[in-house]
């Protein structure tokens, strides 16, 4: 089974992503299980998705906002967003969105080309569990969350920037 990061602790992912077939296809999706369906998937499926036994996530790609699942927010227990490539910062974005502007309180995961080297700004932006790519030492990984003990900027993690916190303690 394969591992992740999960509030930062490294822990097995027991969620099936599912990926789009050749052409776009849509893959079947299993009977049971937690999966995490593309997004075109879930639209396509969703009251399917809803009855079936074990949770269903669904993954946002870079160019798919927050805006496209925030009416079924409640229905969904996970968000994958997935980072195509290191420097395409618009899953940033993405999941400050869901947390703040649509209060989205469950597990968002990032995916794809996720490296040792943004988990710590990945998580200021609200995300919470990470699937590393290929390659990478989660247990080593983690070290990346107390590089920098601490920031100027507010963030979703922190909502008050460091001058304020200084002045309120």
């Amino acid at each position: 089974m394969a591992k992740l990061i999960r509030n930062r602790r490294v822990v097995a992912d027991n969620w099936l992503l599912l990926e789009l077939g050749a052409g776009g296809a849509l893959p079947p999706v299993p009977a049971e299980g937690d999966v995490i369906v593309p997004l075109t998937v879930w639209l396509a499926r969703r009251d399917a998705l809803a009855v079936r036994l074990g949770q269903t996530g669904v993954w946002l790609d870079s160019n798919e906002g927050a805006e496209t699942v925030a009416a079924d927010l409640r229905r969904l227990p996970l968000i994958a967003v997935r980072f195509a490539a290191f420097t395409d910062g618009r899953g940033y974005s993405t999941a400050r969105l869901l947390r703040e502007r649509y209060g989205y309180s469950g597990e968002i995961r990032a995916i794809g080309d996720v490296g040792r080297d943004h988990l710590l700004n990945m998580q200021r932006c609200g995300i919470d569990a990470f699937a590393l790519r290929e390659g990478e030492d989660a247990e080593g990984a983690l070290q990346a969350f107390e590089e920098l003990p601490a920031s100027y900027q507010a963030s979703v993690v922190e909502p008050q920037p460091l001058f304020r916190r200084r002045v309120a303690g």
